[in-house]
């Protein structure tokens, strides 16, 4: 199986800090989504527009998030999303935040997206959108 890895970089804004002037602690999940977001456009076929696009959802169920050190107004976090396969109907992704200037680990995670039908009904069977992008870029074990 290929690696599929993304490296993305945004600055860290005055909205998500707190009042210790460090990114707050739920910025990383925002973070996160960036990161998945950014992974989709990297890779076509997985993004959200892609994935609204079927008629068929993909909401996170479960996220972990450890936090490491900190980030401050105006750093540059690097989100590193790595997609992490599993057998079955289901979308999961690792990540690390770094801070760019010194490589400081910030934070790690990771998230599992279940797919849900039209009728919001979880689905068991992988979409056929998801598997031609998993034959497409290698994606399968």
């Amino acid at each position: 199986m290929s690696v599929l890895e993304d490296v993305y970089r945004v600055p860290v804004k005055f909205s998500e800090i707190d009042s210790m002037t460090r990114a707050w602690h739920g910025s990383y999940v925002k973070y996160f989504e960036d990161g998945r977001e950014n992974f989709g456009r990297h890779y076509p076929g997985i993004g959200y527009a892609d994935i609204v696009r079927s008629g068929i959802y993909a909401p996170v169920v479960d996220l972990h998030v450890k936090y490491y050190g900190p980030l401050e107004l105006n750093d540059i976090a690097v989100i590193r999303t790595r997609y992490v396969y599993h057998p079955g109907a289901r979308l999961d992704f690792s990540y690390e935040v770094t801070r760019e200037r010194d490589g400081l680990l910030c934070a790690k995670g990771t998230t599992t997206q279940l797919f849900i039908d039209p009728q919001q009904q979880l689905m068991t069977d992988i979409p056929d959108y998801y598997l031609a992008w998993q034959e497409r870029w290698g994606a399968k074990e």
